[in-house]
């Protein structure tokens, strides 16, 4: 994942972005990668957490890298409000997401990433592949939602795959009714 953030700020050297994280835990994939990188202050991020004490540590990590411009929110990342102000990004994390929700919530997520996308955005995403493998499918979702895939990582003998998509589709505007999803316990 780190790679691929990466690669990807690799690719704009000149830009400005904007990243939004779903799920984003304490941070540690994209805090990670920024933390390193003389052009972190280019990039504006927000990373959605639920869990208070993940909240609190990824503020204390961005702080601790003196990344000014990451927003850690505690909020929930199944529901679209939660994205209000931080979309459309021009990259977005969905780390974790895909292998602790429903089928049925990973196609509704797909089919609303348009909302949370800048023109030409860029989607990472992990998921497991343990049975039933939901990849192909997940990748054949993304096609149908207008991405295009870069690139997708599922080496031998580890059940643990990375994808990276780009929106070739139009942006829609953010819902922030809608609900994308819903963690299994």
């Amino acid at each position: 994942m780190r790679r691929e953030i990466a690669t990807w700020l690799d690719e704009r050297p000149d830009e400005r972005l904007t990243v939004v994280s779903a799920c984003a835990g304490q941070g540690h994939d994209l805090v990670g990668v920024l933390a390193g990188r003389a052009d972190a202050h280019r990039v504006r991020a927000t990373l959605l957490e639920y869990d208070a004490g993940n909240v609190t540590a990824a503020r204390t990590a961005a702080a601790q890298a003196g990344l000014a411009n990451i927003l850690v929110e505690p909020a929930d990342a199944g529901r679209l409000s939660s994205y209000a102000g931080a979309v459309p990004a021009d990259l977005v994390l969905m780390a974790g997401v895909f292998g602790n929700v429903t089928e049925d919530d990973v196609r509704r997520t797909v089919a609303a990433l348009p909302q949370l996308c800048a023109t030409g955005a860029t989607v990472i995403w992990t998921r497991t592949r343990k049975s039933p493998d939901l990849t192909p499918a997940l990748r054949g979702w993304l096609r149908a939602a207008g991405f295009v895939e870069r690139a997708f990582h599922a080496p031998d003998g580890v059940l643990f795959a990375v994808g990276v998509h780009r929106f070739a589709g139009t942006p829609r505007p953010l819902d922030a009714s809608g609900v994308l999803f819903t963690f299994v316990r």
